[in-house]
């Protein structure tokens, strides 16, 4: 398992909308938290999706994996765990969700992004220098 070289925590109080009848989180909104503490993670690196088109690449998501152990209710409070573990040739970030007063663990997953040359519509193949700037992993 490779060490996360950033990691970030949003809490999120499940909000009606959100729940079926049974007031349990409906599947899909998962990928929600995921994105929300995605957007928190890459804001904390200054890279966020605004930075990330001005530097001329999209990265979007070409992979994710949601594993469900316990359901979300409407008004818990969670909390979306996600860390960056993958950055050279694409982007790795794992998420663990977890009730707030508890501890206990409610969903896992993660998701892979790529680098996208807007221009030109291209994949990269290894992220672009920017990203490794953004980590700090650059001597430039």
């Amino acid at each position: 398992m490779t060490k996360a070289i950033v990691s970030c925590e949003v809490e999120i109080e499940v909000p009606f909308f959100d729940v079926d009848l049974m007031e349990i989180v409906w599947h899909g909104h998962y990928l929600k938290y995921f994105e929300i503490a995605r957007c928190a993670l890459l804001d904390k690196i200054g890279y966020g999706y605004m930075q990330m088109r001005e530097s001329g690449y999209a990265w979007p998501v070409v992979d994710v994996r949601v594993r469900y152990a316990k359901p979300a209710k409407f008004r818990q409070k969670i909390i979306v765990h996600a860390e960056l573990t993958e950055w050279e040739n694409r982007m790795k970030i794992n998420y663990l969700i977890f009730d707030k007063q508890t501890g206990a663990r409610l969903t896992r997953g993660y998701t892979y992004q790529v680098a996208v040359e807007i221009a030109t519509g291209e994949m990269c193949y290894e992220s672009p220098p920017v990203l490794l700037e953004k980590l700090g992993l650059n001597e430039s």
